[in-house]
């Protein structure tokens, strides 16, 4: 097993950095008690081949102080550790936290801010030298922070990428809550007003071939198809994970289904994870 320890200061982005590890195939626990990290481990072996634990300056710091001998137990059981650790200038940390309006977990009544980020910085300073990954986040973004994240951890990886879902349906039975796009192609020929083709769908082979004869649909499926291969690549350079492409017709019988199909089909060559899922005859 695989162990990732996300740690640093409050406020630096260690959410991001789990939700980012999460993306890319671990099991996250966030803000776990160190005293539960070997049993957590025991019960996930063989389980899970990659575990990330966020741990932050709640733990006592006593228990902070026996986390090496802790991940020395741990690596005599067959577990590979690497800590990955955030911090920020205390100016920026400050800006955040005015931005958020959360409390410092070390704020209280007689210290400040500025002096709960100072004293968090020295109980976590053992955790950074002992770091494989030390990064500030003063300057980055989330989504520079999750390329980031994503280059260091996996680099013998293939990057991952964004999973394209398309999805047909019907408009008389509303529109899919999840989509990030939608299209209508209710003025396209309907295969619905041909009684031979009424009882059919969109996969059926009679029905395709009815609306590949219409030029408009091919129209409709090229423009839809150079849309998407145009704009996913930007979705996924913000770090977009998924994005699902609804396409509605009257019913979601026939002519969503086949553009759906097809896009999915155009859509794989480039995007193999790519879903398509047909929300009316489900």
């Amino acid at each position: 097993m695989k162990l990732t320890l996300v740690t640093g200061l409050s406020g630096s982005g260690k959410s991001i950095a789990l939700a980012t590890l999460e993306d890319m195939g671990h099991y996250c626990v966030d803000n776990l008690p160190l005293g539960l990290l070997p049993a957590l481990t025991q019960d996930l072996c063989g389980r899970e081949e990659r575990l990330a634990v966020g741990i932050d300056v709640r733990n006592p710091t006593e228990e902070l102080g026996r986390l090496g001998d802790m991940l020395e137990r741990l690596a005599s059981t067959g577990v590979s550790t690497e800590i990955i650790y955030l911090e920020a200038r205390t100016e920026i940390l400050i800006r955040r936290y005015r931005e958020t309006r959360r409390p410092h977990p070390l704020a209280s009544a007689e210290a400040s801010l500025e002096e709960a980020i100072a004293r968090e910085r020295a109980l976590l300073e053992p955790l950074a030298l002992r770091a494989h990954l030390r990064i500030d986040t003063s300057d980055l973004n989330v989504h520079q922070l999750r390329r980031l994240i994503q280059g260091c951890i996996a680099p013998e990886r293939e990057q991952v990428g964004i999973t394209p879902r398309i999805c047909s349906f019907g408009f008389k039975h509303g529109v899919p809550m999840d989509a990030d796009f939608v299209f209508d192609v209710r003025c396209l020929p309907n295969p619905h007003w041909n009684q031979q083709l009424r009882p059919l769908t969109g996969k059926d082979a009679p029905v395709q071939e009815f609306l590949h004869s219409h030029e408009e649909v091919e129209r409709m499926f090229e423009q839809l198809r150079d849309f998407l291969l145009n704009w996913l690549p930007a979705f996924e350079q913000e770090g977009r994970r998924h994005l699902t492409v609804a396409i509605g017709c009257t019913g979601g019988q026939h002519r969503s289904v086949y553009l759906a199909e097809r896009l999915g089909s155009a859509l794989r060559e480039r995007y193999p994870s790519v879903v398509v899922r047909h929300r009316e005859l489900s």
